[in-house]
């Protein structure tokens, strides 16, 4: 299932005791409002109407129904009149697909001069969807409500987020994603529990030793990487030492064929992302850099060092962000600028950063690498572009994973001539110190999914879905209250194992 083919319904709660005609208006006014929200421009997969529900047998069937369609990416639910909440109590202890509450009525203004008991009856979301929202805590449903006009804006942001996230949560169910040897020796933040990532977020994480990915690589030609070099050459800036018979097109061509054969293995697979390791090439002659680069820009989740966590979680951050302006990449938090007042962080990585953040066209350089023992990688250089952004790190914590998230202001960094990799500069928020201690009081790990695309708003809604842990660094931060609230927090989800839909 493709986003090109998700889909959202709409399904609005109702009764009989109105008649037949309040509930031929209540629909009317179910579709104007979906008809409304399609035509704003902010949802990325299309809202699809249902029947109105006045039954509990109605409900049920469709939420087994929804649950069996991978169509449906999730339900906006709006209880137009007063709906009672005890007949959706068998279809929402079934439903498994996420929820949004809208909660809105289909005339903005009230008619004071000529308003009466019918219309009072006919328009009573005030109550209705206060009765839903009692039952939907009752059962200790996660959802996000969002309140207001359907015409108004930010109902529409807010619900244009809320989509987002439910189709990045959509493309994880059932997804692969394929590790490269193993994760980098020692390294306690990048392992994790792949069983419970599998119960939790629905997709699965497998090895494949890097001796498979070689021959894979092996089966590509040289002609066929001689006509990708090609490709590079029109879609970035090349040095003539790396052009047709430029001293260092060997490298390039070796990283075209990597490129390649990635690209075959993956899709033969169905893999939606993967990991590599730099301690474990085997008979790759070169880490793969450009071509990681590239797989990332078209949509792949990556992590280095076998960090599979951070891999999955850019794969749902780049589907949540298609369409949007600004780019999305793995990152880490390699160095720091520590003037006094001015503090900088520095993030990069050996070769691996996202040409989607590139704030130019990229340059595509062979450089020598002190790490991996292998031959000279070429990789695309370039600076993210200043603005707002934030970081997002996924950490297993035991007993559930968190995500963590921290606002970002990121700047134009001084000139680098000696560092060629790709990198982005950037204060964090709300100032360095706090930003700093609290993501590693919240064990935030080094590496990190980057973006200037997607906002806190889309993270929080995602967690929502997941069922996990948030923590949100940005302006307002307080570190002891942060603390105080991850302290809070570790009490809510070790109780919080035992409590079910009840």
């Amino acid at each position: 299932m493709t986003a090109a083919t998700r889909e959202i319904w709409f399904v609005t709660g109702s009764q009989h005791l109105y008649g037949p005609e309040a509930l031929k208006q209540v629909a009317d006014n179910a579709r104007a409002v979906v008809a409304g929200l399609n035509g704003g421009g902010k949802l990325t997969v299309p809202l699809v109407f249902k029947p109105v529900m006045t039954t509990s047998d109605d409900i049920r069937a469709l939420c087994l129904e929804a649950n069996g369609n991978p169509a449906c990416a999730g339900l906006v639910l709006w209880m137009h009149t007063f709906s009672p909440a005890k007949m959706w109590i068998g279809g929402l202890t079934q439903l498994r697909k996420p929820f949004v509450h809208l909660h809105t009525q289909a005339n903005r203004d009230l008619p004071w001069a000529t308003i009466d008991m019918d219309f009072m009856n006919l328009n009573q979301a005030a109550h209705g969807d206060r009765e839903g929202g009692f039952m939907h805590t009752r059962m200790r449903l996660e959802r996000k409500v969002v309140v207001g006009h359907w015409q108004d804006a930010e109902v529409h942001d807010r619900l244009g987020a809320w989509f987002r996230a439910a189709d990045g949560w959509a493309d994880l169910q059932g997804a692969k994603f394929v590790r490269w040897g193993d994760n980098m020796r020692n390294v306690a933040v990048t392992d994790g529990d792949k069983v419970a990532a599998e119960i939790r977020f629905g997709y699965s994480v497998l090895s494949h030793g890097v001796t498979e990915l070689a021959d894979a690589v092996g089966q590509i030609g040289d002609a066929e990487a001689e006509r990708l070099c090609g490709e590079y050459e029109h879609q970035y800036e090349v040095g003539k030492d790396l052009r047709a018979g430029g001293a260092k097109r060997s490298a390039l061509v070796e990283q075209a064929r990597i490129e390649l054969g990635m690209r075959s293995f993956l899709k033969a697979g169905g893999y939606k992302g993967f990991t590599t390791n730099f301690e474990d090439l085997g008979a790759l002659k070169q880490l793969p850099g450009l071509a990681v680069q590239r797989l990332m820009a078209d949509g792949y989740g990556f992590g280095a060092e076998g960090d599979w966590k951070t891999c999955t979680l850019l794969r749902a951050m780049k589907t949540m962000a298609r369409g949007l302006k600004g780019g999305t990449s793995w990152m880490e938090d390699y160095t720091y600028h520590l003037e006094a007042g001015k503090e900088l962080v520095l993030g990069a990585h050996m070769l691996e950063v996202c040409p989607s953040i590139a704030a130019a066209k990229p340059t595509l350089e062979v450089h020598a690498l002190g790490i991996g023992g292998k031959a000279d990688p070429a990789r695309l250089v370039f600076s993210a572009p200043p603005g707002r952004g934030l970081n997002a790190a996924l950490m297993d914590l035991g007993n559930r994973f968190r995500l963590l998230v921290n606002e970002v202001d990121v700047v134009v960094p001084p000139a680098l001539p000696k560092l060629p990799v790709a990198r982005a500069v950037w204060k964090p928020l709300p100032d360095f110190k706090t930003a700093c201690a609290a993501w590693i009081y919240a064990g935030g790990a080094h590496h990190s999914s980057f973006t200037q695309a997607l906002t806190p708003e889309h993270l929080r809604d995602f967690a929502t879905i997941a069922g996990i842990e948030l923590v949100n660094v940005g302006p307002g931060t307080d570190i002891e209250r942060l603390r105080q609230e991850l302290r809070w927090n570790e009490i809510y989800y070790h109780l919080g194992q035992g409590l079910g839909r009840v």
